[in-house]
């Protein structure tokens, strides 16, 4: 477990139901606190991402922009640094915006512990050892200045990850201020332990200490002055409950949208952090679902119920989704064949861009990378120059399927609607709507192997909606149809893939 950059491989995270006693001991020390960042929350309307499209970048992965910064640079060991940097990223915005992205997304790019763990360098970001300054490798405060002033310019957001469980295993800080962090005795003494025992050995802080308190609240801040539009908190679970409840009510007060991540969330949890102030959390359920379904054919079942969940979220329209991520292996890896995976990922960025939500895009999904587990998911980006043609024919499907949504209100930001399907369809058929403004749009998913045709009656649907004549998918180069005719919906589908048709 320890030999993990940040071990969350086979958890079982769930809500937490109460307080541990030792959290309880020490909300005192916040109540002032909570009073008055309860009434900010109060008082200040809750951001929104609804409508964006968010790029995740692991910066030192993605491009290197400045040779001089490549101390330790070795491409050949995937846990080694690699070179990636800020003036890299800053260079590479004009990707990011043609493929139609909004929102960028980097991982933690401060200071880290200079020496490695484990054999592992810290080029992810998650061992940090200063708050409040760019790690060498990424670059100089100058540089993250320059990018944010590229992405403004770009009219895009910038969502920053914040570590706000732990320190970097070798931090200087975690020898000179032991007071800060959870040892073995208060894990030992604690019912709580996903709270108050480390997380894959990592040095714990105790976010009741008024010191801490101070560190984690200045980097916020420290990072909102430089114009991070928004923040995605690291390892919610693992994080005192009333410093998160206060972290919330100064980030809504400030107007920075805030994204937890809480492994393996399903909408229940979800649910209740967005109840708690958060604006979004990753919906794992989904992804776990969709991965399922649309690589390994297992049904389109599953995800007809995490969809029929989604009346339970407070705000389904802000829910983060996506296809993979740095913590998890690659979506196109869940094939044996390169090829498969590459048509199946084309199904899967067509059925993101369909559903209500957030949606979010590691890097190099858009080419259909593969990569197994920690480290192999993170192999360094590739741009069009070194792509395949089917490489880039997968990047096209995206690049459209994106376009499709933000050109389309409802289907960028309109509600969502399951529609019942006759139980021998479930498997093979998934139907909803997205409307806004009484301009419907139907979303199709279709998991048969070939190509079919489906004549469904409106009434079994619960679908109200007047003749329409042959229409073609919202995706370019889609081969999909829908009409409306005698009472019936008529789609003509092509096989593995998902499409969305204007009902008016």
């Amino acid at each position: 477990m320890l030999k993990q950059c940040l071990d969350k491989q086979g958890s079982e995270w769930r809500p937490v139901a109460g307080l541990s006693s030792h959290v309880v001991r020490q909300t005192l020390l916040l109540s002032a606190l909570l009073g008055s960042a309860a009434s900010a929350q109060t008082a200040a309307a809750p951001s929104s991402f609804e409508g964006q499209i968010v790029y995740q970048v692991m910066p030192d992965r993605f491009a290197d922009g400045n040779t001089a910064n490549n101390a330790g640079v070795d491409r050949a060991n995937p846990r080694a640094w690699h070179g990636g940097d800020l003036p890299g990223l800053t260079a590479k915005l004009p990707y990011i915006q043609n493929l139609g992205a909004t929102a960028l997304w980097m991982t933690p790019i401060y200071r880290q512990q200079a020496s490695n763990s484990f054999e592992t360098a810290a080029y992810h970001g998650y061992w940090p050892a200063n708050f409040q300054d760019v790690d060498p490798h990424f670059g100089t405060l100058g540089d993250f200045d320059t990018l944010i002033s590229g992405t403004q310019k770009a009219g895009m957001r910038v969502i920053l990850d914040q570590v706000i469980n732990h320190y970097g295993y070798a931090a200087d800080v975690v020898k000179q201020q032991p007071a800060w962090f959870n040892g073995e005795a208060e894990c030992a003494a604690t019912t709580n332990k996903d709270v108050d025992c480390a997380l894959a050995g990592l040095p714990d802080l105790k976010q009741s200490s008024p010191e801490v308190q101070k560190v984690l609240f200045d980097a916020a801040d420290f990072w909102r002055k430089r114009g991070v539009d928004a923040f995605r908190y690291d390892a919610i679970k693992h994080v005192e409950r009333p410093f998160l409840n206060a972290l919330l009510a100064r980030d809504r007060a400030a107007g920075t949208w805030t994204l937890g991540e809480w492994y393996d969330a399903d909408t229940g949890t979800v649910s209740e952090w967005q109840r708690a102030g958060f604006d979004s959390l990753f919906l794992f359920s989904l992804q776990a679902a969709m991965r399922d379904a649309i690589m390994s054919g297992q049904g389109l079942d599953r995800v007809a119920g995490v969809v029929a969940r989604a009346e339970e979220l407070q705000r389904p329209g802000e829910v983060a989704l996506f296809l993979d991520n740095h913590d998890v292996p690659r979506f196109a890896n869940g094939t044996l064949f390169e090829d498969d995976g590459q048509a199946r990922t084309k199904y899967g960025l067509r059925a993101l861009m369909t559903l209500r939500g957030v949606p979010v895009i590691w890097q190099g999904t858009e080419i259909a990378m593969r990569g197994g587990t920690d480290p192999d998911n993170r192999r360094d980006m590739r741009f069009e120059a070194d792509w395949t043609p089917a490489e880039r024919s997968v990047y096209e499907v995206a690049r459209a399927a994106i376009a499709a949504r933000k050109a389309n209100p409802s289907l960028s930001r309109g509600a969502q609607k399951l529609l019942p399907l006759p139980p021998k369809l479930e498997s093979d058929l998934l139907l909803f709507t997205r409307e806004l403004n009484g301009e419907p749009v139907l979303a199709a998913w279709h998991n048969g192997k070939a190509r079919q045709s489906y004549s469904i009656r409106l009434s079994a649907l619960g679908l109200t909606v007047g003749n329409l004549a042959a229409t073609r998918s919202l995706f370019a180069g889609q081969d999909a149809k829908v009409s409306v005719s005698g009472g019936f919906l008529h789609l003509s589908l092509p096989g593995r893939d998902a499409a969305a048709f204007a009902l008016k």
